[in-house]
């Protein structure tokens, strides 16, 4: 078995040299299945997760049973910094959205070492800030903008940390994750095949127009690629790739 190549998760690869060698043994290797649940709310928060091919959805659940995107983590960062850079509990749930592969490593072994490396510690403040600026950047979006500017920059960002342009995806779930009715998405994905920028087909969907599904989308996803940029991280893809 070929072992996975860590330096696929943008976090480890930023690290200093000394920081990657006091937890490279720790890591360990494993497949994130579609739709598992990794982090529950209110849970202590055991593990971290280091994406290198999954992708992995932030949400929020209401009352009602709805829910609710708030940010992805996908080869571009970590899952988990909230539970090594303050209380160990979860403040939100994780679900894997795109199936693949990541390393697990301890939450109290990256805890450890950002109490002795602050250059670690600022790695660990810089990543858990730019989940901040997703949260934040989708209030807004949700908020102001059209069902198709944000079906648009969901599915572009999903795009970015994946590095595929098809993927298994129902209108169902995707309604869900940007906070809307299934009809509305149907609609909008609708126009959209339409105009030859995405294709659907039985619970799977296809990027064929990069472009113009960048021309779709709102301020948000480049908002949201500026604060990355300002904080030295990756965002993945560019947009006319």
């Amino acid at each position: 078995m070929v072992s996975p190549d860590p330096f696929q998760n943008a976090f480890l690869k930023s690290l200093d040299p000394a920081d990657f060698a006091a937890i490279r043994g720790h890591l360990k290797a494993v497949e994130l299945r579609e739709g598992a649940s990794l982090i529950e709310l209110g849970r202590t928060v055991v593990w971290a997760h280091l994406p290198l091919t999954a992708v992995v959805s932030l949400v929020v659940e209401l009352e009602a049973g709805e829910r609710i995107e708030v940010a992805l983590v996908g080869p571009d960062s970590i899952l988990g910094t909230f539970g090594v850079l303050g209380e160990p509990v979860a403040l939100v749930h994780a679900v894997v959205l795109v199936p693949g592969a990541a390393l697990l490593i301890e939450a109290a072994r990256l805890r450890a070492l950002a109490q002795q490396s602050a250059a670690f510690r600022d790695n660990l403040m810089r990543h858990s800030q730019a989940l901040f600026v997703q949260a934040q950047q989708s209030v807004g979006c949700n908020a102001s903008h059209t069902v198709e500017a944000r079906l648009a920059r969901w599915l572009l960002r999903v795009r970015d940390l994946s590095g595929r342009d098809r993927f298994k995806l129902t209108q169902e779930l995707m309604a869900e994750m940007i906070g809307v009715r299934r009809n509305s998405v149907s609609f909008v994905a609708h126009a959209l095949q339409q105009a030859n920028i995405i294709r659907f087909s039985r619970g799977h969907i296809e990027i064929i127009n990069v472009a113009e599904l960048n021309r779709a989308t709102c301020e948000c996803y480049r908002a949201v690629k500026l604060q990355y940029k300002r904080l030295g991280l990756s965002t993945g893809e560019e947009p006319g790739a």
